[in-house]
């Protein structure tokens, strides 16, 4: 008997520490094409020459296998639509000689609709987009040209040019942890289940095997490391990364508190703010989907819904700042790199009792005051000495 299914859980990622997930999605990465949260759907009268849909089915050993031999069956055969279409007909291409891995290389991203699985059989309609490079290229190792007809082989090819897209990097502020790749991971899940925005970005979620692991952590991404940020871009296909940092919000005015960080060729560029306010009797998922969809709006918009970003000239200020432990230190960088008016934080040196950074903002002085005071920190003394004094219940 089949069961329906919906595509969170067919994501399944490592958890903190979890050597035989990261293993089995070793193993699996270069059978299974990698989901991504959306594609931007075409303009009326201009479909997508690169994108396919096809039925899967297929039976196996477990669900497990089943389900990666039907993604690849299924991208071989949305391969096969997409060069016929681009050719111009059946009779004017020929099949592919390509291995396991270069197709689901040319993946860019799929969507997945009726799931349906047992315990042995699975069953779904997968949506694939193809990287247009990748396979017009193929084609020509193939000798297969392209049909005077279509979009892609007409005068005008760039009318057929998908958007340029832009990586995704959830980052889930529990209490001290920052989680990205590691579940639970509430926020993430969002973004990897949202339907695509007609007309919208091109907003690419990496699914967490191995590679991604290897290529950034949360630690990374909240430190706007410029290297593992150009790495997670260019293994997507994109130049431009969007870090976004969630915390949820309890107590009387609960809520989620977002904070955006754009990167371009992992380079700062800027950074934008929201706040979501809870629905009363709302459970917690359908607080981070609206968080994801408001983001996602305030995105396509150009962020004119938005608050207004601290701006300013760049500037550094050396502070010293008391810590416990270095679980009291991580805790509190992380909090300083989700502030809006923070860009980053470099250390210059760190004990068991003091940590000394430097602090690159902008807003001015005062900016960086009312957002430390957010976090109930005070910036205290001056030149040539500044430090963080925490209160209350944040006191180390």
């Amino acid at each position: 008997m089949l069961v329906s299914a919906n595509l969170a859980v067919t994501s399944r990622r490592p958890r903190r520490g979890g050597l035989l997930a990261a293993a089995l999605l070793a193993l699996l990465a270069c059978a299974s094409p990698r989901p991504l949260a959306a594609q931007q759907a075409q303009p009326p009268g201009q479909p997508d020459p690169y994108t396919a849909m096809v039925t899967v089915d297929a039976t196996a050993d477990s669900v497990a296998k089943a389900r990666d031999i039907a993604r690849l069956d299924g991208a071989r055969r949305a391969l096969a639509a997409v060069v016929e279409k681009l050719a111009g007909g059946s009779d004017k291409t020929k099949p592919l000689k390509l291995g396991d891995n270069d197709v689901t290389d040319m993946v860019a991203s799929f969507e997945v609709a009726n799931e349906k699985m047992s315990a042995v059989r699975y069953t779904a309609d997968y949506t694939y987009h193809f990287k247009r490079n990748d396979v017009t290229k193929a084609m020509q190792n193939a000798g297969i040209a392209m049909g005077a007809g279509t979009a892609a082989g007409s005068a005008n090819p760039s009318q057929a040019a998908p958007a340029k897209s832009v990586v995704v990097l959830p980052i889930y502020q529990d209490g001290g942890d920052a989680l990205l790749w590691d579940d639970p991971n509430p926020w993430r899940d969002a973004w990897s289940s949202r339907s695509p925005t007609p007309g919208g970005a091109i907003m690419l979620v990496p699914l967490g095997d191995v590679s991604d692991l290897s290529a950034i952590d949360a630690d990374k991404a909240r430190t706007g490391d410029a290297a593992a940020l150009a790495a997670i871009a260019k293994k997507e296909g994109a130049d431009d990364v969007l870090v976004m940092v969630a915390a949820q919000r309890t107590g009387d005015k609960p809520g989620l508190d977002v904070t955006v960080k754009r990167y371009h060729l992992g380079q700062f560029v800027d950074v934008h703010g929201e706040s979501i306010d809870g629905n009363p009797g709302a459970s917690d998922a359908d607080l981070f989907r609206r968080g994801a969809d408001t983001i996602a709006a305030d995105i396509d918009s150009g962020w004119k819904n938005a608050k207004a970003p601290p701006a300013g000239p760049l500037a550094t200020l050396t502070v010293a700042a008391p810590i416990t432990s270095l679980d009291d230190w991580l805790k509190l960088r992380d909090q300083l790199t989700a502030l809006p008016s923070v860009r980053k934080i470099d250390v210059k040196s760190l004990s068991r009792q003091e940590a000394t950074i430097d602090i690159q903002y902008v807003g001015g002085m005062d900016q960086l005051k009312a957002s430390l005071a957010t976090l109930r920190i005070d910036l205290q003394g001056g030149d040539p000495i500044w430090r963080l004094a925490r209160s209350g219940a944040d006191k180390p």
